[in-house]
């Protein structure tokens, strides 16, 4: 089987599928064992999918571990052709594994992952970074900046944060966000929750929610980063808050309530 070659753009497929050749050596681990190590992992979005996956070259997965689906899925992964169970030290994963029947795609494999969606391999890697959720996204840039800005946020009219002295969180196809230091928040107003994270661009976050009264005020509205990663470090302990449902002013000028993806997931 030859590899794909890189290529300088995205390409697309009948299917609606975009794809393109990574650089990076990507190993999957399901616990100790190792299903995928490859030199030659291609990057695939699905339609309406705002995040990619890994495809595998079938020379750079385990196929001795894989079994054909006793249950295979119908509508999920676009065109998705065979599916695959993985059988793991007698432990059985029902559909961990896929197949596109794009024929630029055709000899290789797609998996599951188990942070993202509570099934398939628990433990990725690019290079000897160990990586979450799902692949980062070339074309999406992460910056912290600190800034001296002015930023105030009030949560059902009350002032909760105020400062000048963010970090300014800049992130493809997000709304800025404003991570303020712990001083310049109320956190008298705040109440911690069990609720939990990941980002493969910044961590695993902790979360408060609104201690006041008010229906309207959605659970888990605050985040912060204890240990975020070495890129954006300079948020680390800092807290943001979901623009979507609060309302925040920089500088004298209150901004509009965005809406994301995130926003389906706030009442």
């Amino acid at each position: 089987m030859t590899a794909l070659t890189t290529a300088e753009s995205l390409h697309d497929t009948p299917e609606g599928l975009l794809w393109e050749p990574s650089e990076r050596w990507v190993r999957g681990r399901k616990d100790k064992v190792t299903v995928v190590d490859s030199h030659h992992p291609v990057l695939v979005w699905e339609p309406g999918v705002p995040v990619p996956l890994y495809a595998f070259p079938r020379a750079e997965v385990r196929e001795d571990l894989l079994r054909p689906a006793k249950n295979p899925p119908t509508g999920t992964h676009t065109g998705s052709q065979i599916f695959y169970d993985l059988e793991v030290d007698g432990e059985l994963l029902e559909n961990a594994a896929w197949t596109f029947p794009a024929a630029d795609l055709a000899d290789h494999i797609a998996f599951e992952w188990f942070r993202r969606t509570g099934k398939g391999l628990d433990h990725w890697y690019e290079e000897e970074e160990e990586i979450f959720i799902h692949p980062r996204d070339p074309h999406k840039r992460v910056d912290a900046i600190a800034s001296s800005r002015h930023v105030q946020v009030e949560i059902d009219g009350r002032v909760v944060a105020d400062t000048h002295h963010p970090v300014l969180l800049f992130e493809t196809g997000l709304p800025t966000r404003y991570y303020i230091p712990r001083e310049d928040v109320r956190l008298d107003l705040l109440t911690p929750t069990d609720h939990h994270t990941g980002c493969p661009y910044k961590g695993t976050a902790a979360y408060w929610s609104w201690a006041g009264e008010g229906d309207d005020v959605p659970p888990n509205l605050v985040w912060s980063y204890a240990a975020p990663l070495p890129a954006v470090g300079a948020i680390q302990g800092l807290l943001a808050f979901y623009n979507e449902v609060l309302d925040i002013t920089v500088d004298g000028e209150r901004l509009e309530r965005p809406v994301t993806h995130f926003s389906k997931h706030l009442p």
